[in-house]
């Protein structure tokens, strides 16, 4: 299937590790411009590096609207435009709620909630202006369902989803769409603030192998998921093949959410 990807620009907020990562590397490999939008440089230059000229980097801070407006600005200067925003950035810590400190909170707020709103409003006004656009956000099925030991950042990720459905209906008439991606249990980097991670800081220890194991029994498909797993859904909502499909959430996650 031609996805109709070859030259689109495409952003990608946290786009230098984990699930940001492989969606960066799918869109490259589909013949799109990639511009990595991450607060990490040196993981960003170093995935940008794997992609052999399909790919530019710009430090942001999702937590900032000044960041996300200078962002955004590089694209369309720089790079021609915005086809494609991935909000892929994310933070979390898997604590019971009443344990999680303040600081905790307030992190997952910013980077799951305020990185959100900050990136895509940061883009409407050029998608609005060119009559097109797709907006693809990575939120989690926590905030499909509500997770244990994730209770601020499930939810954030609901928060993703609600509004995402909210500004499809507002700007559909100007033919851009947003949609959303759900991921299940993805083993990440124990501490990231740029590419979307099921668990990070500092609890890193109680994800043995064999609990790993344990929790993977609890999928239909019996195994955890995998960055790459997430690409697909996320390419493919982006392309033209999705033209009429907007305000949607689609669970990528072996079964775990079935809604």
């Amino acid at each position: 299937m031609d996805l109709g990807l070859t030259g689109r620009t495409v952003v990608v907020t946290g786009g230098a590790s984990n699930i940001g990562r492989a969606i960066s590397l799918g869109f490259a490999a589909e013949g799109a411009r990639v511009l990595i939008a991450d607060i990490d440089l040196e993981r960003a230059r170093a995935t940008a590096a794997e992609a052999s000229g399909h790919m530019a980097v710009f430090r942001t801070d999702v937590t900032s609207w000044d960041s996300a407006r200078a962002m955004a600005g590089y694209a369309v200067q720089r790079l021609g435009g915005i086809d494609v925003l991935v909000n892929c950035a994310g933070w979390t810590v898997d604590r019971l709620f009443v344990e999680k400190p303040r600081e905790e909170w307030e992190k997952e707020i910013a980077i799951d909630m305020w990185g959100f709103i900050n990136c895509t409003r940061a883009v409407l006004d050029h998608m609005i202006e060119r009559k097109r656009g797709r907006i693809v956000s990575v939120a989690s099925d926590a905030g499909r369902i509500g997770e244990w030991r994730e209770a601020v950042y499930s939810g954030t990720k609901a928060g993703v989803i609600a509004m995402s459905k909210a500004i499809a209906k507002e700007v559909g008439k100007h033919g851009i769409t947003l949609n959303v991606v759900c991921p299940g249990f993805v083993p990440g980097p124990r501490e990231t603030s740029g590419a979307e991670s099921v668990w990070a800081g500092d609890q890193g220890d109680q994800f043995t192998p064999e609990v790993l194991e344990k929790v993977a029994r609890s999928y239909p498909l019996r195994r955890l998921g995998r960055a790459e797993d997430m690409a697909p859904a996320v390419l493919f909502l982006a392309s033209d093949q999705a033209s009429y499909i907007t305000g949607q959430t689609l669970s990528v996650s072996g079964g775990y959410t079935m809604v």
